[in-house]
């Protein structure tokens, strides 16, 4: 008989699961996930704040309550951590970068509250590039975060703390931002899934300066869909009224495009290969999967609105901070600069081409109902550089590997990361869903179907030495 595993290795479910048999109880739950967390730290670099004292004190509160059989809810008692950009009260909130070292909330976000109201366990805040504008995980307070599967390779960004953290057992799920594809492609590089709910899905409020308006959501990341689906009807209000319960399965014949490529920009072939092999399996779902081409709105807003939107909005945050740019790093101080140069009709033309581009979404989603991409152009690449200079041969700049994430920003939509087959290196590979204004409950369902037709279970990464029975003969 296979032993059961460690507490660190449950999920959401699993671990809600244990609670109420009386198998196993939050506080032990908690001090395996902290024992991992000492274990791998010192290789991942994942975190950046602690609160065990006040995690564990959650944790025998949430004990007490499972023992009486009122819990808060399936994720009473469960770890999750919290990306460094999202207000906790108690702990500090640095944004990754020097200008806010000493900044300690005095409440916590309302996605932060939300978990926190259903009795989550919230422990430790992951690490993020400097004002998460950077697609691999890495700022002069903390260093480098580097992927479980390889700890010489980024995990992405900007949830790059987060979904190292995830995928190395260190809490059974993530609270994280995606701004233009920072959950989504992390999520890519480490096998796990992860939301970007649409916009006004998740409410935030009594967090830090907003910087990309409409653009940057709170979602949840875990190693499977339902245990997505368990956070999700926590953050989420509109899919809340009925807590664990299961969701509709997804409508059969759905319509879906799948872009393979935006433009003419470069895909690593493995990648390619991976989506388009579940492409091949959600036909095999019933679903019509018809190869068809980004309409060029999305290419667009990429490269002349993103980098507007994004210099603007960092400028804004630190309007009157004189001071700022002799403390960022090089890369941030260059993005600052360049905001700061902007001019009142280039944000104006950038907010243009951001209408042109949902209208085009629109058109989109009148053929179809579904969007299916790779996740990034690229796979993973060495931990310490800001991004791949090549893809598939050609030379990209420093969002070639991001062009398929920041048009769902734009647009206001939702976007499921899923898993695809590993390349035949071992590395992960993701693909996204995209649907339209409120499919957010469509997307995990196909996406649970999805998982379970794959038959693709959790597998660890090298971090984690085989158990006796997983290992060969």
């Amino acid at each position: 008989m296979p032993a059961d595993p460690p507490p660190w290795q449950m999920g959401v479910r699993a671990l809600a699961q244990a609670y109420a048999a009386g198998a196993l109880s939050p506080v032990e739950a908690l001090r395996s996930v902290l024992a991992r967390l000492d274990a791998v730290q010192p290789r991942i670099n994942a975190v950046v704040a602690r609160d065990d004292d006040g995690a564990l004190a959650a944790a025998r509160a949430s004990e007490a309550r499972w023992r009486r059989g009122t819990p808060l809810s399936p994720l009473d008692g469960v770890p999750i951590s919290v990306k460094d950009n999202i207000a906790q009260q108690g702990l500090p909130c640095r944004w990754g970068s020097r200008l806010f070292d000493g900044f300690v909330p005095g409440r916590d976000e309302t996605p932060v509250a939300r978990l926190r109201d259903a009795g989550a366990l919230l422990f430790a805040k992951t690490n993020v590039p400097e004002f998460t504008l950077q697609g691999y995980t890495d700022n002069a307070l903390f260093g480098p975060t580097r992927n479980p599967w390889d700890t010489a390779l980024t995990p992405g960004g900007s949830s790059g703390g987060a979904v190292a953290a995830v995928a190395a057992g260190v809490g059974a799920a993530a609270l994280a931002t995606d701004g233009g594809g920072s959950i989504r492609r992390p999520c890519a590089y480490t096998g796990l899934v992860g939301l970007k709910p649409g916009r006004g899905v998740v409410p935030r409020a009594h967090g830090l300066p907003e910087m990309l308006p409409g653009l940057e959501v709170a979602g949840p990341i875990a190693r499977n869909v339902a245990d997505l689906v368990c956070i999700l009807q926590v953050l989420a209000p509109s899919m809340s009224t009925a807590p664990a319960s299961p969701l509709p399965p997804a409508p059969a014949g759905l319509r879906v495009a799948h872009w393979r490529r935006i433009g003419a920009a470069p895909v690593d072939a493995a990648i390619a290969a991976r989506v388009d092999e579940a492409a091949g399996l959600l036909r095999a779902l019933g679903h019509r999967v018809e190869v068809a081409e980004a309409p060029p709105e999305v290419e667009d807003f990429n490269r002349h609105a993103w980098p507007v939107l994004s210099g603007t909005g960092l400028a804004a945050v630190l309007a009157g901070r004189a001071d700022a740019q002799v403390q960022m790093t090089p890369a941030l101080a260059q993005v600052l600069a360049a905001g700061r140069a902007r001019s009142a009709v280039e944000l104006f033309e950038a907010q243009a081409r951001q209408r042109a581009l949902r209208a085009a979404m629109a058109r989109v989603f009148a053929r179809h109902d579904l969007v299916l991409t790779p996740s990034c152009a690229a796979m993973p690449w060495p931990a310490t550089e800001s991004h791949p200079p090549c893809i598939d041969g050609r030379p990209v700049d420093g969002r070639g590997h991001a062009v398929f994430t920041a048009f769902a920003n734009g647009a206001g939509l939702p976007a499921l990361a899923l898993p695809a087959r590993p390349a035949d290196d071992g590395l992960p590979v993701g693909l996204q869903l995209v649907g339209p204004a409120g499919s957010d409950a469509l997307l995990c369902a196909l996406g649970l179907a999805f998982e379970s037709r794959q038959d693709q279970p959790w597998r660890w990464p090298a971090l984690t030495p085989p158990r006796k029975e997983d290992a060969p003969a």
